[in-house]
């Protein structure tokens, strides 16, 4: 058993900014080309829709479901032709 308080345990199993929203596929910002950090989008997650909920690109949640990278390449083109 370690003699670190479990806090600091806690906070080593803790992931900061991996599998957040900008790239779940249940995030729909108005702005793809800023959507990291300057805009806010919507989460469309089934569970999620009752709430009307708003996010960041930065924000993140046990929901997360992997975008692939095509798909985030392909909607940024899409959204720099515009």
């Amino acid at each position: 058993m370690s003699d670190e308080p479990e806090e600091q345990r806690n906070m080593k199993r803790m992931t900061w900014q991996a599998e957040n929203c900008l790239a779940c596929v249940y995030f729909h910002p108005n702005d793809v080309l800023n959507a990291d950090l300057l805009e806010r989008g919507m989460c469309t997650h089934p569970k999620m829709t009752p709430f009307e909920l708003v996010v960041s690109g930065r924000d993140w949640c046990n929901l997360y479901k992997e975008m692939p990278q095509k798909t985030i390449d392909a909607l940024q083109e899409h959204a720099s032709k515009s």
